[in-house]
C-alpha cells in the first residue's frame, strides 16, 4: 500500500477551477502557461488599483496613509500570503524583493549562528540567492564560506559539515526544472546539526501545499508575482518563525521597522516581531494590487490545487511526448517530486518558446536550452493544456523555430 499523498480529481475540481478562472482578466483565446514567471491580471487587482489611483491617492492625497489604511497594507497582505505557506497570522510581512529580503534573514542567521562560518546551498538555487549570498558574505568578511552543492547531495553534506554550517540557503522548487526539495526532512536534518533553515518560496507558495510551520522553517521568503497574481514587481514577503520573531536584528534596519516610525529617533529600536523585518516605505499600487489578487484564493484549498496541477502537468507531458518525441523532459518524472511547472531540453528551446508565442501560447525559456510551462490551475485548463502541447507540435513539424524573427533574443527571455 503506497504511503503518497492521494488528491481528488474530476467534476468537483473543473466546478472550483471554472469559478476562479473567471476572476482573472485572460486575454481571449490565449493559453497562458507562463505563471510561474508572471501571474496573469485578476478583475479585482485591476478595479483596486483603479480606485486607489483616483479614490485613495487622487482624492485623500496625504490622508490615504491614515484613512485608507495604507500603513497597515504590509502586514495585511502577510497574513493573507501566510494562510498559503502555513504559517500564523502576524508572522508574514509584504516588503521589498526576494533578494532584499532574503538579505535581511541570512544577515540574521548569521547572526545567529556566530561561531559558524559555512552557508549551505544547492546549484538549482535561484541565481539571485546565490548573488546575494556572495555580496554579504564578501562585505562582513569574517572568513564565511558559501557551499554549493547538487541538490541530491544537500542532505550528504549536512551529515559531513553539520557542525560548520550556519544555515541552510535552498528553494524548494528548482526555478528550472521544478525539483522539488523535501522542506520538512532538509529542515530537520539542519537543526539536527544545530544549524537554522531559510527557504525561498518564490515557485511554490500558490503553486503546492506549503507548511513553513510543521517544517519547522527558521525564515522563508518568496516573491508576490508568479502564482500570487501581484503583477509586475509586485512586493515580495519573508516569514520568520515565531520563536526567532522578537530576536532578529537583521543587518538592513530602515524606519519602517523601528518601534516607533514616527518618533524620528536617531537610535534604532526594532519593532514588534514582524514589523522589524520592514525597511523603507512600502509602494502602495503594487501593494493593493497584491492585496486584491490575494482574494482569488479564498474557499480554495491547496489540497485541490495540488491535484489540478498534477492532472494538468502529468497531461502536458504525455501529449508532448507523444507528439514531439525528440523533446526531451529536464524535470522529475514523479509528479510528488516536481512544483508546478514542466521544463522540456531542445536546442533551439529559445526559439521555439518565440514561435509558440507568437501563435498564442506562451511558455518561456530558462538558458541554456529549456522550454518551461506553468500549470497554474486557478486559471489554467486541461482544454489550454491540449492546445499547448498541439502547437508545439506545429512549431517542431514546421520548424518554425528557424525563422530568423524567432531567433533574435529579447531582454527578457
Amino acid at each position: 500500500m503506497s504511503d503518497r499523498p492521494t488528491y481528488p480529481t474530476g467534476p468537483r475540481l473543473d466546478a472550483i477551477f471554472t469559478a476562479t478562472r473567471a476572476l482573472f482578466d485572460l486575454p481571449e483565446g490565449l493559453v497562458y502557461l507562463d505563471g510561474n514567471s508572471l501571474g496573469p491580471l485578476t478583475h479585482a487587482a485591476r478595479a483596486r488599483v483603479t480606485d486607489e489611483v483616483a479614490a485613495q491617492w487622487g482624492a485623500k492625497l496625504i490622508r490615504g496613509w491614515n484613512e485608507s489604511g495604507w500603513m497597515d497594507l504590509p502586514r495585511e497582505v502577510g497574513d493573507r500570503i501566510a494562510a498559503l505557506i502555513g504559517a500564523p497570522a502576524g508572522s508574514v510581512v509584504a516588503s521589498d524583493s526576494t533578494s532584499v529580503n532574503l538579505f535581511k534573514v541570512l544577515s540574521a542567521a548569521l547572526e545567529m549562528r556566530p561561531d559558524r562560518r559555512v552557508v549551505l546551498s544547492d546549484s538549482g538555487n535561484f541565481p539571485t540567492d546565490v548573488y546575494v549570498a556572495q555580496g554579504l558574505l564578501a562585505r562582513l568578511d569574517r572568513g564565511h564560506e558559501l557551499l554549493v552543492v547538487e541538490p541530491e547531495d544537500v542532505a550528504d553534506t549536512m551529515a559531513a559539515r553539520g557542525a560548520e554550517i550556519a544555515t541552510i540557503m535552498l528553494t524548494q522548487v528548482d526555478y528550472r526544472t521544478a525539483r522539488l526539495h523535501d522542506m520538512a526532512d532538509l529542515t530537520r536534518r539542519a537543526h539536527d546539526a544545530g544549524a537554522l533553515a531559510i527557504w525561498d518560496l518564490a515557485h511554490s507558495a500558490g503553486a503546492l501545499p506549503v507548511d513553513v510551520t510543521s517544517a519547522g522553517a527558521d525564515f522563508a521568503v518568496g516573491c508576490g508575482y508568479k502564482y500570487l497574481n501581484g503583477g509586475p514587481g509586485a512586493p515580495a514577503f519573508v516569514y520568520v518563525a515565531s520563536a526567532h520573531a522578537e530576536a532578529v536584528r537583521p543587518t538592513l534596519s530602515g524606519w519602517m521597522g523601528h518601534e516607533s516610525p514616527f518618533a524620528f529617533d536617531l537610535g534604532y529600536r526594532p519593532g514588534p516581531g514582524i514589523d522589524r523585518m520592514r525597511v523603507g516605505t512600502p509602494p502602495i499600487l503594487s501593494m493593493a494590487s497584491l492585496h486584491a489578487a490575494l482574494a482569488v484564493w479564498e474557499g480554495v484549498d491547496m489540497a485541490d490545487v495540488r491535484a489540478r496541477s498534477i492532472e494538468l502537468s502529468e497531461l502536458f507531458i504525455a501529449e508532448v511526448e507523444r507528439r514531439c518525441p525528440e523533446l526531451v523532459l529536464e524535470s522529475p518524472r514523479d509528479p510528488q517530486s516536481r512544483g508546478s511547472h514542466v521544463s522540456f531540453r531542445f536546442a533551439h528551446g529559445y526559439a521555439a518558446v518565440q514561435a509558440l508565442i507568437s501563435r498564442g501560447v506562451v511558455g518561456d525559456f530558462r538558458a541554456p536550452d529549456m522550454m518551461r510551462f506553468g500549470f497554474a490551475p486557478l486559471y489554467v485548463t486541461p482544454r489550454d493544456v491540449v492546445r499547448g502541447a498541439t502547437v508545439l507540435e506545429t512549431v517542431l513539424r514546421e520548424r518554425l523555430w528557424d525563422r530568423p524573427e524567432f531567433t533574435q533574443r529579447q531582454k527578457v527571455t
